[in-house]
């Protein structure tokens, strides 16, 4: 098929690719010229594994394009996907005005029938919208449909090849059936398509962040207080994980949740809720936790040193807010490092793929690293921030003789506490109780 998307943030780059390495014709449009020089060149405009082996490979047999022009988005195949951010406004409502300028833009260059598709995460009744304003601005024939996307930043291409499910909202069967079409090598192991009218597919996607947002601010809670009663999130991990209704995934205590979804969609279907007269105690809650989570370390920091730190230097591991990623958006590192300046700590730091995106949030004051190890030399506490493999077996010993003091205060429960503590640290994990 013949495929249009509009956005090559990382859900449209993702999107394009996969659906080129899938033999579609992919054109991928984006107002960023910078952007789409580097994109049309096979240069990755930021980390994801697989996405850079997808680029080249589609760009050099010509099933992948890109391009500034939205004409050629709406010459191009009968589906068009808008893959535009809709990041939070300071009320945690979504703001649309990017997404909308983008639909009417393109409405005004339609030739013929497209079906408009929108992976973006709009709230409930955004379709409906782009459907009146694309009918204010064409008499061309078309159709509105959405495919919300449920990607993991670290896992996108393995999400979007072998998904769990897949969702249409349309009001046109004949839309669903196109779609399921294209979907076909995505589903080869029968996972199943779900097709619901549009509101019901705009609300799944905030429905599933929601709950993987309170499952996370959940075991937060609960580790918070394993750390004041001494009790072993691990062990209390374990205990209810086991439990079918509740299961393991997403419950691992830490410094909460960061990246693109969780922390904007959150406050919008809040937002949503309120705008109808319904006061959403539980979200909002949701997201008070995981806002205090993100300074668990630099709590766990202040009160070891007696809220003295100034002249401290302090090391970190782990810039981006998950590994696998070189996204910051919303990372626990970004009020931490705030917090430490503020507090007059030093503060170096390593990351294997963020630093450059760190550097635009703190170009000055951070010492970044090329070696984990660097990053701690002379230190007087490592804070691991996200749990990248590379430094899942430091070599303690050199760590010990790299630091000034002997502390290390784990935001992702990634070491092994007892194996620090032999090597001569004083350990702080999440939840996790202190030796007698």
């Amino acid at each position: 098929m013949k495929i249009g998307v509009i956005g090559c943030g990382y859900v449209g780059l993702v999107t394009g690719v996969c659906f080129a390495e899938a033999g579609n014709k992919v054109v991928v449009m984006d107002i960023d010229a910078a952007k789409v020089a580097k994109l049309s060149e096979g240069i990755p405009t930021f980390y994801e594994l697989g996405v850079d082996a997808y680029l080249r490979r589609n760009l050099k047999d010509g099933r992948l394009s890109f391009t500034t022009r939205i004409e050629d988005v709406a010459a191009h195949g009968t589906l068009i996907f808008l893959c535009v951010g809709t990041p939070p406004k300071n009320d945690g409502e979504a703001e649309l005005r990017h997404l909308f300028s983008a639909v009417e833009d393109l409405a005004r260059h339609l030739q013929g029938y497209k079906i408009i598709v929108t992976k973006s995460t709009v709230p409930v009744g955004t379709n409906e919208e782009i459907r009146k304003r694309v009918a204010a601005l064409t008499d061309e024939p078309f159709d509105v449909a959405s495919n919300p996307e449920f990607l993991r930043e670290g896992r996108a291409i393995q999400d979007f090849n072998v998904p769990d499910r897949v969702v249409f909202g349309v009001d046109n069967p004949a839309v669903g059936e196109l779609l399921r079409e294209l979907y076909l090598p995505f589903t080869t192991k029968n996972q199943p398509i779900l097709i619901t009218d549009l509101k019901t597919a705009e609300m799944i996607k905030y429905a599933a962040n929601a709950m993987l947002a309170t499952k996370i601010s959940f075991i937060n809670e609960i580790a918070n207080i394993c750390d004041l009663v001494g009790a072993d999130i691990d062990l209390v991990r374990q205990g209810i994980g086991s439990d079918e209704r509740i299961g393991f995934a997403f419950l691992h205590a830490g410094s909460g949740y960061g990246g693109s979804c969780f922390p904007k969609d959150v406050p919008a279907l809040s937002f949503l809720a309120r705008k109808n007269a319904y006061q959403p105690r539980l979200l909002e809650a949701v997201h008070e936790v995981n806002k205090s989570q993100k300074l668990i370390t630099f709590r766990h920091l202040n009160k070891v040193y007696d809220g003295d730190l100034k002249g401290k230097k302090i090391g970190i591991w782990g810039l981006s807010f998950k590994k696998g990623t070189s996204d910051v958006r919303e990372a626990a590192s970004i009020p931490t490092i705030a917090a430490l300046l503020e507090a007059g700590a030093q503060v170096s730091a390593h990351d294997p793929e963020a630093m450059d995106a760190m550097r635009l949030e703190f170009p000055e004051h951070v010492n970044y690293c090329e070696s984990p190890y660097d990053a701690c030399q002379g230190a007087d506490a490592l804070l691991l921030l996200s749990d990248w493999r590379v430094y899942g077996s430091p070599d303690f010993d050199e760590l010990a003789a790299a630091m000034r003091t002997p502390l290390i205060i784990d935001g992702k429960n990634l070491f092994c506490p007892r194996t620090a503590r032999r090597h001569g640290f004083t350990y702080y994990g999440v939840g996790r109780p202190q030796p007698a």
